[in-house]
């Protein structure tokens, strides 16, 4: 290449970036002040594996975040515990968890403002259908699967239960419920510590069949939370995107078809919520042993 020509091309490139200069900071300068924010984060417990729970949880991320306006980037650890890790270190700014409801945790300031309009959950002990144990007791000794250490309708609910029959077991965790339901059926559990719904939504997928041998009362599905420092007026734009999804006629469809992923009824939407319709989880901690609080 001749120098006369590089020198031409330079010349076009820098020529090139001018032009293009003046219309970027204009684009900055008319954005609206929410697509100027910082990136924040979601994070959902891992009610089942990674891939899983990307799967269902992306597509609702990437709509709300355009609807509303709202930079959000999903954020999950290798497990429940692992997740649970990030938002105690304030590293996510929204999440889907019952994992605050402790006196402790509350103090950090979390508010619940939505929640998915599902039937009650409950917390579980349950068998294969062809297993020869059929009540509590025959637990003592054995392995009992469980998602992990923060799962409170699948982990600490049931082994409370275990705890105040004094029925000693073998605690397995599992990093997720679809791992903690896999080692049951595989012969390598006697017993998992279940959430109902997906323990149900797993069976139904797997053709799977369970029995219960224990069942807590009914609570509701986890809540959608967000921080305390996050702005109001961003809270009030991504709250109103979750809770307009399913009348969205775009948002509608990548919600349903995201529901039917998990086993989860094609109506499925969120709604709006508050700390009342948590006090069960409460009251919980209430009574719950020290080792569980």
């Amino acid at each position: 290449m001749s120098r006369s020509l590089a020198h031409t091309l330079v010349g076009l490139w820098i020529a090139c970036i001018l032009a293009l200069w003046p219309w970027q900071l204009c684009s900055a300068q008319t954005s609206t002040p929410t697509s100027r924010a910082v990136i924040y984060r979601f994070s959902p417990v891992n009610q089942y594996g990674i891939a899983r729970t990307a799967a269902y949880w992306n597509p609702i991320i990437a709509y709300v975040s355009e609807k509303s306006g709202v930079p959000i980037e999903l954020k999950i650890g290798r497990t429940s515990a692992d997740t649970t890790a990030y938002v105690i270190a304030r590293e996510v700014e929204f999440i889907f968890s019952n994992h605050l409801f402790s006196p402790q945790r509350e103090k950090l300031g979390w508010r619940v403002f939505a929640r998915r309009n599902i039937a009650p959950v409950h917390g579980e002990i349950i068998v294969p259908n062809e297993s020869t144990i059929t009540e509590l007791a025959q637990l003592a000794g054995q392995a009992v699967a469980f998602p992990g250490p923060e799962a409170l309708i699948a982990y600490k609910f049931p082994y409370a239960q275990l705890l105040s029959r004094r029925i000693d077991i073998q605690v397995v965790f599992c990093g997720n419920m679809d791992a903690a339901l896999l080692q049951m059926f595989s012969g390598k559990a006697s017993a998992v510590g279940a959430n109902s719904q997906l323990a149900e939504s797993f069976a139904r997928r797997e053709q799977r069949t369970y029995r219960v041998l224990w069942r807590s009362e009914p609570l509701h599905d986890l809540p959608l939370m967000v921080a305390a420092k996050v702005p109001e007026k961003i809270v009030a734009a991504v709250a109103n995107a979750f809770i307009q999804m399913a009348q969205d006629p775009i948002g509608q469809p990548i919600l349903r078809t995201a529901s039917e992923r998990i086993g989860l009824p094609a109506e499925t939407a969120f709604i709006p919520s508050s700390p009342n319709e948590y006090a069960a989880y409460r009251r919980f901690y209430q009574t719950a042993p020290a080792t569980l609080r």
